[in-house]
């Protein structure tokens, strides 16, 4: 890819990406985020706030903050962190609630496995955030890692540990919470929901679009980049935090394999719904997610530096991107389509924004795996169209969703509980910081 490239990417995060939400997400008066957004950037005032919402604003400008190295970002993930410190956490039973109302009053208390790992996943690039951007090179008391931590300090441990460690605490409270109540040691990987209590629950649909079962691809998928990102960033924390940091490391390459394993299916698809032992339920394929798990299964494998591992999926990673461009990309207008289902006969040509930016990853991996040029071309084409079609060039960052003739869905809203500045900005983010190029 050539420096321009490089640029258009910088200049589409920097530019527009993270300043369009920094200008209409934040709820100032009620202290969180808009629960929906219209295409004409008007918030709902009232709409209930999701965990999953909160915490990918929280990892965002976290990880803006790290790679640009500018203490500026940090004001949003503040922001973010103080929301799920006050009105996510469940104070009484440990986790964090799928959503709340504006006030804080939890709407739906249960614990949905999903917004735990996200939230996980957020705390651990937040804690890494402001150690390096805060606190290194500053004299603190001597920080003692809380054995169990809490939001704020309430004791005289509590008042010598680092922010950092707090919140980096506060992910493992959601790791070990996660491996207590949601491992499912028999047939691997993780159940869907719990309780509030985390008691079983037959409560575990994950959204009106999902499938009430225990297993799904999605929430086990998020799982994974959940503990790569906690398993990267505790040595950043902790310096040697080598017994916590192995557990975590084991859970991780149980949930690579299981992934490979169980959830991949004949065809190089994954599949989406499951029983607990792994019986297929559905036949939808996701090429969404048939990309973004290539690269996420490589990143997960790359950060715990196993070269058997490796060497297992390599191969699997790459046919899973050929796959998803020879089957599922729009090769006429260089974008990524929806889903198949029944047998292939119902094909969803929308152009869904976090497809087109989890695919620019996942053919961004393909290409450095195998240095064939065909994926230089597939990127370009697709950042092309993202540019000219899915950006929203009056309204600011992307459209939700568009036809297959690159119109705009506007029933679909432009930002709130499911739509935020994770999937482009991560997107922009993840090829800048491969390519050395911020």
């Amino acid at each position: 890819m050539d420096a321009k490239f490089y640029k258009s990417v910088k200049d589409e995060l920097i530019y527009n990406i993270l300043p369009y939400w920094e200008k209409y997400a934040c709820d100032d008066r009620k202290k969180g985020f808009y629960g929906s957004i219209d295409n004409d950037n008007r918030p709902d005032y009232e709409c209930e706030r999701s965990i999953v919402m909160t915490s990918r604003f929280l990892w965002t400008y976290s990880a803006a903050a790290r790679l640009f190295k500018k203490s500026e970002y940090l004001k949003m993930a503040d922001f973010a962190y103080d929301v799920i410190v006050n009105k996510f956490l469940d104070k009484k039973f440990g986790g964090v609630y799928w959503s709340v109302m504006p006030d804080g009053t939890p709407k739906v208390a249960k614990k949905q496995i999903y917004g735990q790992a996200f939230c996980c996943y957020g705390l651990s690039e937040y804690a890494a955030a402001i150690k390096e951007l805060r606190e290194e090179g500053k004299a603190f008391p001597s920080p003692q890692p809380a054995s169990q931590s809490s939001a704020t300090p309430s004791n005289e441990e509590d008042l010598v540990t680092l922010p950092s460690e707090r919140a980096m605490n506060l992910a493992l409270d959601l790791y070990y919470l996660m491996e207590e109540f949601a491992y499912e040691s028999k047939f691997g990987g993780y159940v869907e929901a719990r309780a509030k209590n985390w008691k079983k629950t037959r409560d575990m649909i994950l959204s009106p679009k999902d499938m009430n079962c225990p297993k799904s691809m999605n929430t086990n998928l998020h799982v994974m980049e959940a503990y790569t990102n906690l398993y990267r960033n505790l040595p950043v924390v902790f310096g040697d935090s080598k017994s916590v940091r192995l557990e975590v490391g084991k859970s991780l390459s149980d949930l690579v394999r299981t992934t490979v394993e169980k959830i991949l299916q004949p065809g190089y698809h994954l599949g989406m719904f499951f029983n607990l032992k792994w019986k297929l339920l559905s036949d939808e394929i996701s090429f969404g997610h048939d990309i973004e798990a290539s690269w996420l299964l490589w990143e997960a494998a790359t950060e715990l530096n196993d070269s058997e591992l490796q060497a297992e999926i390599k191969d699997t990673v790459i046919k899973m991107a050929e796959v998803t461009y020879e089957q599922g990309f729009d090769k006429e207008n260089g974008c990524l389509e929806n889903f198949l289902c029944d047998g292939g006969k119902i094909r969803d040509r929308t152009r869904v924004w976090w497809n087109q930016a989890e695919s620019m990853n996942g053919f961004y991996n393909a290409w450095e795996l195998t240095q064939d040029q065909k994926y230089e071309k597939i990127l370009q084409a697709q950042w092309d169209w993202i540019l000219k079609h899915q950006r929203d060039l009056k309204g600011g960052d992307w459209w939700s969703a568009l036809d297959q003739n690159g119109q705009p869905v506007l029933k679909e809203a432009k930002g709130g509980n499911w739509k935020t500045s994770y999937h482009n900005g991560r997107t922009c983010m993840e090829i800048l910081k491969r390519s050395k190029t911020f």
